[in-house]
């Protein structure tokens, strides 16, 4: 194969490549564009751990300065509810659990420094599933500890989406959206 018609081909082969990712509405996930008023943000979560470390690792990503204390100049995200929870899903003929749930829970709501609600109380629930090994309870307890983990990044991403939407709709943030009224 010519020199020149190789470097065609592969020309040509990342051109495609290009087109077939553009097309399939992939994109490389951006920082959050945070709401007006967050430009410094006080992060006050009930239980801290590694959600208040992801959380401000996440924001200062988004241009935001995490400070120590509440400030007129610095909106307050207070973390009211930060809980995991497992839960037996399905039982064996013996009696013995073999699927469990971990469920997580947050609650959480923004402020202004002025007191002004920008974010009104928001509940957030993730969870996911496992099959247990009644005859690896080592392996269950570190799969427990990965699908925390996973369930903390994601919480975080969707604390983040939440905020972005405050931001790019700030009427409808300031207003918690009203019950669906049933029949």
């Amino acid at each position: 194969m010519s020199p020149i018609l190789s470097r065609s081909l592969r020309t040509a082969l990342v051109l495609a490549a290009v087109a077939l990712v553009s097309g399939c509405g992939f994109h490389l996930r951006q920082t959050a564009a945070l709401p007006p008023g967050m430009k410094k943000i006080h992060l006050t979560v009930a239980s801290g751990g590694m959600l208040q470390r992801e959380l401000s690792r996440a924001l200062s990503n988004s241009n935001a300065e995490i400070v120590d204390h509440a400030a007129v100049d610095a909106a307050d995200l207070t973390i009211t509810s930060n809980t995991f929870r497992t839960d037996s899903l399905t039982v064996s003929g013996t009696a013995r659990v073999t699927e469990y749930a971990v469920r997580y829970h947050v609650d959480f709501n923004v402020r202004a420094g002025d007191g002004t609600i920008i974010v009104p109380a928001q509940s957030v629930d993730m969870s996911r599933e496992f099959s247990y090994d009644a005859t690896n309870t080592i392996g269950t307890a570190s799969q427990t500890e990965e699908l925390q983990r996973s369930l903390i990044g994601d919480m975080v991403q969707s604390i983040l989406f939440r905020l972005e939407a405050a931001g790019a709709h700030p009427a409808a943030a300031a207003t918690p959206a009203a019950a669906p009224s049933g029949p």
